[in-house]
């Protein structure tokens, strides 16, 4: 008895390791970047919006702030737009301090089918977003760009202003990261790792021209082992030579692209390794020491 006591208290401990209490813990306001945005689509009815802040986890949080984003945002992010597209999905937008990076989070993943955390990444760097938690969620599956131009609104309500230049190649990067994982038929996330490191090796290599850039394209697609039309290798080149002669601080830049692997994973990923490698060793030790008491 005592040895099955003994046991039942280890696994109650380990569990304790793994799920620790949350009881008493009060969110913190941030008086010096705001509390959360939380940007809703227009289109969402009543239920679908209760649906989407339980996804967010703000459905009885009084410390954010709540806006909402529809077709005249649309055509304001975004040249060409049409003002009377059905806006659905949604995100909870948390300012960081300068240098904490971007940490994005597709919280209903299955509903969003087209746009990876990796993409909106990519297009919040480039349209100058450059700090905050992200979080995505819609009630029903959607593409997820207008959780973009949502992302856009949030930062300009904390009274921060976005170059439209680059909001504009931004938006034409998700929608040609789309284009090769929809129509190319490339691996969503390969195409996020195809941006990020073409980006990464602009921002180091800082190319003077477009042939330099082309060869950067080149280079990666060679690494990445994949295959694009010509048309749409052109298209790739036309757009990173864009993002090349855009006004970035590539050397910021670089750092945040160096990083956003690790930081762009759901959040039981952005845990310290260490920590769960202490668990791995933890839960090794323990099942030794049970088995040890059975013979």
């Amino acid at each position: 008895m005592k040895r099955i006591l003994t046991m039942m208290m280890a696994i109650v401990l380990s569990l304790a390791v793994i799920y620790p209490s949350s009881t008493g813990a009060e969110p913190v306001v941030n008086e010096k970047l705001g509390v959360p945005i939380v940007v809703y689509g227009a289109n969402l009815s009543d239920t679908e919006k209760a649906s989407v802040k339980k996804s967010l986890g703000v459905e009885n949080e009084a410390e954010v702030e709540e806006i909402t984003v529809d077709g005249n945002d649309l055509v304001k992010y975004i040249k060409n737009g049409n003002s009377k597209a059905r806006m659905y999905s949604s995100a909870k937008i948390t300012r960081q301090e300068a240098g904490k990076g971007l940490v994005i989070s597709i919280v209903t993943e299955g509903n969003i089918t087209q746009v990876t955390s990796e993409m909106y990444a990519n297009a919040m760097l480039t349209a100058g977003i450059e700090d905050a938690i992200v979080e995505v969620a819609a009630p029903k599956k959607v593409t997820g760009h207008s959780a973009l131009v949502g992302i856009y609104k949030a930062y300009e309500v904390t009274g921060e202003t976005l170059d439209t230049e680059r909001t504009d190649v931004a938006n034409d990067e998700l929608n040609l990261a789309t284009k090769f994982s929809e129509d190319a038929g490339v691996d969503k996330d390969k195409v996020g790792e195809l941006l990020t490191q073409i980006k990464k090796q602009i921002a180091e290599q800082n190319p003077a021209t477009k042939e330099e850039v082309e060869k950067i394209v080149t280079e990666q697609l060679k690494k990445l082992n994949i295959e694009l039309s010509d048309a749409d290798r052109q298209l790739l080149i036309d757009l990173m030579d864009r993002i090349r002669n855009l006004d970035i601080d590539f050397t910021k830049l670089s750092g945040q692209l160096t990083d956003m692997a690790s930081k762009i994973k759901d959040k039981i990923g952005e845990i310290d390794p260490g920590f769960w490698e202490s668990v791995k060793e933890f839960f090794t030790n323990l099942f030794e020491s049970i088995q040890s008491w059975f013979k």
